[in-house]
């Protein structure tokens, strides 16, 4: 086992809205946390890594750990792994899924928790109305809370687990998270295409906190 860092919590975190905005959500409880960024092979993996770098409350960018597992999903045409040419490919929302992501999410950041000493994972899953992932729904979640529980160590949380990306949005800017620097687009590597999922659900937020601004 490796040693205890002296950090009980660990971050999955991405460089998105959702997982900055727990990351300051975080800090102002005073819960520590060591930020981990997982690679597994998604195309945007080089943008999200450098924006979250810059994205991190003050301080955590020298903590954060990235774990590769590129190879589970090599020679996947899931559109996360294999990038569309959004001139010429039609990209559905069935092009985005790629299996069992979030278990390999969430299974990779407890062993890593567990074998560091920490008992607690933190995750920023969201309710999303766009979300088609079979192992993105409450029941998912809940169940696999227990069973990383009943079998090891390691507590799952997701604070946001019943929130809207707008409840969020509104959460970062209370708690001064630079969420207009935030990356999350799933069919671009580097422009945000504004049509996928989750740029569809961002883009939607922050209409509305605009309009509550005029």
């Amino acid at each position: 086992m490796t040693e205890s860092t002296g950090v009980d919590s660990v971050l999955l975190a991405s460089g998105g809205l959702d997982s900055t905005t727990l990351s300051y959500w975080l800090r102002a409880r005073n819960i520590d946390f060591t930020p981990l960024f997982i690679d597994y092979g998604q195309h945007c993996a080089k943008t999200e890594l450098s924006t979250l770098r810059q994205v991190l409350p003050p301080g955590y960018a020298s903590r954060l750990e990235v774990v590769t597992v590129a190879d589970v999903y090599r020679g996947c045409k899931s559109r996360l792994i294999d990038e569309a040419d959004l001139w010429k490919d039609m990209v559905t929302h069935e092009d985005l899924y790629l299996p069992y992501r979030n278990l390999l999410l969430l299974t990779v950041g407890a062993a890593f928790a567990q074998a560091r000493g920490c008992s607690v994972v933190y995750s920023a899953f969201i309710n999303s109305n766009h979300a088609q992932e079979i192992d993105c729904t409450a029941e998912f979640f809940n169940r696999l809370a227990v069973l990383l529980t009943d079998y090891g160590t390691v507590q799952i949380k997701m604070p946001f687990r019943d929130l809207s990306k707008y409840e969020v949005a509104k959460i970062g800017i209370s708690s001064g998270a630079p969420i207009g620097r935030t990356f999350s687009c799933q069919a671009s590597s580097e422009v945000p295409c504004g049509a996928c999922p989750n740029c569809v659900d961002r883009l939607e937020a922050l209409q509305l906190l605009s309009q509550e601004q005029d």
